[in-house]
């Protein structure tokens, strides 16, 4: 008997869902498959990051307003979307970096902070998860414990041990980490707009890239996904306190995006089916026995 296939991606603030694997949500719900975007914290000591929205009243309405965004951004998608309710905890910066505020997210023991992620997980019943690496894709507190708290949950949501008020158990199959940029997709970009004639945008980030960082040789998926790229790039302009529509993000033409890097790529962390990597699917070994309706 066939059901619906699940796909929840948990993510640390609102415009995250929009800035890492977007455009591989929009593919799965346009297949059939049903997408539930987790956000842990309601990015209220999030920046505005727009200096046309660098105002003294949108920074006074930050919380709202970046509520509203997410609602635009997961119409744009076709997701659906829940909040965990912690409070962002900022980017802390100084040096030496001052200390995390107290009660924020990125202060709370995982153990705790997974069992909202757990009941969500039993009650949604994804088969996928996917969230950040250990790293949290860059070192933001809140996307560090978001790691954490989703391989908790991954592990836990499926004990009947753990949790046992959070519903009845169900285990997900498969936990992928989100590859945004590797090095070789940057250089492959980079290299692609010198040859057009056009200036690039990843200049000085290749400058300054840190090797030891870089986690391309991780990459186990890669989801073609290039038709829903406008897709993505309008869920990210809905957060418009935090994407400057003429900024770094949207400079690299999409004719040439489609044909340098068409994919969105997935690093496989967890994984309780048999599945060959390479893979070109995040359901790749699940769709044997679950089908999308």
């Amino acid at each position: 008997m066939s059901e619906q296939l699940r796909l929840m991606a948990v993510h640390a603030h609102p415009d995250d869902e929009s800035s890492k694997g977007a455009a591989s949500s929009a593919k799965y719900v346009a297949e059939g498959v049903s997408v539930l975007v987790v956000t842990c914290t309601g990015g209220e000591r999030g920046s505005v990051l727009n200096p046309k929205l660098d105002r003294p009243e949108i920074w006074a309405d930050i919380a709202n307003i970046r509520r509203k965004e997410m609602d635009t951004a997961r119409e744009i998608l076709g997701v659906d979307q829940a909040w965990l309710g912690f409070v962002d905890s900022g980017l802390p910066e100084g040096d030496p970096l001052p200390p995390l505020p107290e009660g924020c997210f990125g202060l709370m023991d995982p153990e705790v902070a997974a069992e909202p992620l757990v009941k969500l997980i039993r009650e949604f019943r994804p088969h996928v998860i996917t969230t950040y690496d250990e790293n949290g894709g860059y070192p933001h507190p809140d996307h560090i414990m978001t790691h954490k708290v989703a391989v908790a949950a991954f592990d836990a949501a499926g004990d009947p041990d753990r949790f046992p008020q959070a519903g009845e158990v169900w285990q997900p199959l498969k936990l992928y980490y989100n590859s945004g940029f590797s090095k070789d997709r940057v250089l492959a970009l980079h290299e692609a707009m010198l040859a057009a004639g056009l200036k690039s945008p990843y200049e000085e980030w290749i400058a300054r890239w840190d090797a030891s960082r870089d986690r391309g040789e991780k990459i186990t998926t890669r989801v073609e996904c290039g038709e829903y790229f406008t897709v993505r790039d309008d869920a990210l302009r809905a957060h418009a306190t935090q994407v400057d529509p003429d900024g770094f993000w949207f400079h690299v033409p999409m004719e040439l995006q489609l044909k340098v890097w068409p994919t969105e790529d997935f690093e496989l962390a967890r994984s309780l089916v048999d599945s060959q990597v390479p893979e070109t699917d995040l359901f790749a070994g699940i769709r044997d026995s679950v089908t999308a309706r």
